[in-house]
């Protein structure tokens, strides 16, 4: 990418975008040198050095409202907001899921699961028709919402993990990952699941332009993994590299969203070709992951939130102190949602220093 050197101008607001998340403010459009499309586009997916630290704010996410799974999960960011009454219900497999008002999402309702043993999946599983879904009403929908300039991030919500979970309750999907009269069964279900949402994603690129695919899998607890990173090689890693791989085909990046004290597995998401994995901070040492790992996968980092009433002088030393530790040309962080101010500080500070 063409070095640019920075200019006090870039920082004049042109606009605002929308946020993907309703009640929040929008995101200031400065005058940037290229869109934020372009720039993401260049470094997270084609790997080439920024010209200002990556951030979630050059992204619009989108979680279409049309996909069954996503009102069945109660989780929508789409232009047509989710009504209280579309709130859980049955997922594109026709499994049932049950919202939690306290916890402002949805589980399947354990003890009833569609699978008692893995090898039932060919017998018992009604695959979705996809063409079924109003893919063309969803694209209208969101000409507006998505807009110009940002990339266009969107989620798969059931990964290979969570879908198995979905039909197998949670004892019965880690331990058929184990049992070997059942793994040869889970291979042949992940297969065809990767069908599926390859066809999912061509979609995704047809009807919104898509830039970054969100897979969503949760692979751990508080404490620890789910499974071992041996397992996790074995039965989960050739199939989110196979998604992987695909968004890469198509020229978009792809994002693990996995939940959990997961480092490690970090070495398998790397295997799986995972282009950014935004821990959780509170219990995932992020900076030691950066420092081991940092040249081979990009991590979600948020700077250090501030009060309100926090001064300008405060909000450039967390800024300064973010760019400092976390932008290098070849090695950087996707910085997480933030301060305004504090957001654009790390791009004057992160311009200045990568050029």
């Amino acid at each position: 990418m063409q070095r640019i050197p920075f200019s006090k101008d870039e920082l004049v607001v042109k606009g605002e975008y929308p946020s993907a998340f309703r009640g929040f403010p929008g995101t200031k459009i400065l005058s940037t040198p290229i869109t934020p499309r372009e720039h993401y586009t260049a470094t997270v997916i084609e790997g080439k050095t920024p010209i200002w630290h990556p951030m979630t704010s050059d992204y619009i996410t989108l979680v279409p409202k049309h996909i069954p799974d996503n009102t069945a999960r109660a989780l929508i960011m789409d232009a047509e907001p989710l009504l209280e009454e579309e709130r859980g219900g049955k997922d594109m497999f026709g499994i049932e899921w049950v919202y939690v008002p306290a916890a402002n999402g949805s589980m399947v309702q354990p003890g009833t699961p569609l699978l008692e043993d893995a090898n039932e999946w060919e017998e018992k599983l009604v695959w979705p028709n996809i063409e079924e879904w109003d893919w063309a009403g969803s694209a209208e929908r969101n000409k507006s919402y998505l807009g110009e300039g940002r990339a266009v991030n969107v989620w798969i919500m059931n990964g290979m993990f969570e879908r198995l979970i979905s039909f197998m309750d949670f004892e019965g999907a880690v331990t058929a990952l184990i049992d070997e009269d059942q793994q040869d069964a889970v291979h042949a279900l992940f297969t065809k699941l990767c069908d599926l949402y390859e066809k999912i994603i061509d979609k995704f690129i047809e009807c919104y332009g898509m830039s970054q695919l969100l897979f969503h899998d949760d692979w751990g607890s508080m404490r620890a993994p789910f499974f071992s990173l041996a397992t996790c090689q074995e039965m989960l890693v050739p199939y989110i590299r196979r998604i992987a791989d695909y968004c890469h085909s198509k020229g978009c990046s792809f994002e693990l969203h996995s939940c959990g004290a997961n480092e490690m597995l970090v070495p398998a998401m790397i295997e799986a070709h995972v282009d950014v994995w935004t821990p959780m901070a509170n219990i995932n040492d992020v900076p030691a992951l950066y420092e081991k790992y940092g040249d081979q996968i990009h991590f979600g980092y948020s700077a250090p939130m501030l009060p309100p009433d926090a001064t300008d002088e405060q909000r450039y030393e967390v800024a300064k102190n973010y760019v400092e530790k976390f932008t290098q040309p070849n090695k950087y962080t996707i910085a997480g949602a933030m301060d305004p101010k504090v957001r654009e500080y790390i791009y004057q500070l992160s311009r200045e220093k990568l050029n």
